[in-house]
């Protein structure tokens, strides 16, 4: 193992940090306690990308940084003590200070067992990998490097500070961690990793769903998203965590038989990226990942040799709510990709561009607010190498947009009720409450959807013809 001290000696032995950190390590100091600028903050700072995160560790312990840390920032939580951490605002950064610390994971708990540790070697050996295992004495500004980060850093390289097997032992999540940091960072993960994660694949059963949920999103959010799901495929990590992505490997494409189903929605996943205008979109690249799930369930062999799925995205939206709420997102988030899912496939119904106006207004009215993501979706869902056919689809959903832009003039289509509403109906039939008033209305919003917007006169006419065919 290489000398803490020796690191110290290196051309990178003295940093700079944030001021506010050295500020913090003065505070330290004078208390007569060590802290260190630690993990992801020290990686990043390397790679040039510090941002307003900073996390520190110190031989101090959680009640004694508390002190310190109410007399000098902005705000303090304490939601992490029983874990040895202790949270902080000063000005826009956002601080986190643990006590040197070692834990590992009973084989049946989801929660660490926490013991207190002396030397900050001590701390960086039970740090996930060995990017994340460097640190910066502040305010000396001294380095350490006690297990070959900064050399994997220029190489670019994932591994463990101690076995992998160690490591994943104590936290499973780590394994996830590696897909995430290596999709965030476009890192490769060293062999030895990749093998422990493939072996110690059901570990991570141990790990809630909500940390589970919260890895994937990182991974999926990050820039290189195919990387760290590759890797969690490849690894058997997925067939725990999100089986539906595993299990489109074994299936073919209908229109696309050069490319399976899987790398279809990886490529579709990255068209998608391609499209967004305001930033990662969750709830986009869920649905893009997601939106062939429906297939394994729904294939059936054709007698003229070809492969259908018929129905796959209403098979889909149900795969995706049921996994996405037993990741435990929230309902919204899970109700807008699922629709999307189930959505996907919508434009491909109306054939070349044969659109209506009522068409058109039909597929406003069921993409609803996901209709900016679903034009995306379905732009991305073209992953076919003949460039005529991919050029007649993007100008045929040119059209489209086209008409809806045309529609949105004349017509509010973002918010298509009846021309009459609940009250109206009821006045002029002269009924009361109940479900026959449900039906009447769905009749008028049927014939808005049909024939666009009807004067009130109108609007009365067609519901008194409807009402005497009633009765």
């Amino acid at each position: 193992m290489p000398n803490a001290n020796n690191a110290a000696q290196t051309p990178q032995a003295r940093h700079r940090v944030a001021p506010v950190a050295e500020e913090l390590g003065h505070r330290f100091r004078d208390a007569g306690f060590r802290l260190a600028l630690v993990g992801g903050s020290v990686r990043d700072t390397l790679l040039g990308r510090l941002g307003n995160d900073l996390d520190f560790t110190t031989d101090a312990r959680p009640e004694q940084v508390l002190k310190i840390l109410r007399s000098w920032a902005d705000s303090v939580w304490e939601v992490g003590i029983a874990f040895g951490t202790v949270g902080a605002m000063k000005d826009s950064f956002q601080i986190e200070v643990t006590t040197y610390r070692s834990e590992a994971y009973d084989r049946t708990s989801r929660k660490p067992e926490v013991s207190y540790g002396d030397t900050i070697e001590d701390d960086l050996v039970r740090r996930d990998f060995t990017v994340n295992a460097m640190a910066v004495a502040v305010p000396e500004g001294d380095f350490v490097d006690p297990y070959g980060g900064l050399d994997d850093l220029a190489a670019r390289l994932l591994r463990t500070p101690g076995t992998p097997e160690s490591s994943f032992s104590d936290d499973p999540l780590r394994m996830l961690r590696a897909a995430r940091f290596a999709a965030q960072l476009d890192f490769e993960v060293a062999p030895e990793v990749v093998a422990a994660m493939s072996a110690m694949a059901d570990r991570i059963g141990i790990v809630s769903a909500e940390r589970i949920r919260d890895e994937l999103n990182k991974l999926v959010l990050s820039d290189h998203p195919r990387k760290g799901l590759r890797l969690l495929v490849d690894t058997g990590l997925a067939d725990l965590v999100l089986p539906e992505l595993s299990a489109l490997r074994l299936e073919r494409d209908e229109h696309f038989r050069h490319k399976d189903v899987y790398e279809h929605s990886l490529t579709v996943l990255e068209q998608a990226i391609d499209l967004e205008t305001d930033g990662p979109d969750l709830v986009l690249r869920l649905a893009a990942l997601l939106h062939d799930i429906g297939k394994p369930k729904t294939r059936r062999f054709e007698t003229d040799g070809r492969v259908s799925f018929h129905h796959h995205e209403m098979v889909g939206a149900k795969l995706t709510k049921a996994r996405l709420t037993q990741l435990k997102y929230p309902n919204d988030l899970v109700k807008d990709v699922s629709r999307l899912v189930e959505l996907h496939l919508r434009f491909h119904g109306y054939g070349s561009g044969e659109w209506t106006d009522s068409a058109v207004r039909r597929y406003v009215r069921d993409a609803g607010p996901q209709l900016s993501r679903l034009h995306k979706l379905t732009r991305s869902d073209c992953t076919t190498r003949n460039k005529r056919k991919a050029a007649a689809l993007s100008r045929t959903y040119d059209a489209l947009e086209a008409r809806i832009a045309e529609l949105q003039e004349r017509e509010e289509l973002d918010a298509i009720r009846p021309d009459l509403d609940g009250n109206q109906i009821m006045s002029i039939l002269g009924v009361p409450p109940g479900p026959l008033v449900g039906k009447a209305y769905q009749h008028m919003l049927e014939l808005r959807l049909e024939n666009g917007p009807m004067t009130e006169d109108e609007a009365i006419a067609a519901l008194r013809t409807w009402w005497s065919e009633q009765r």
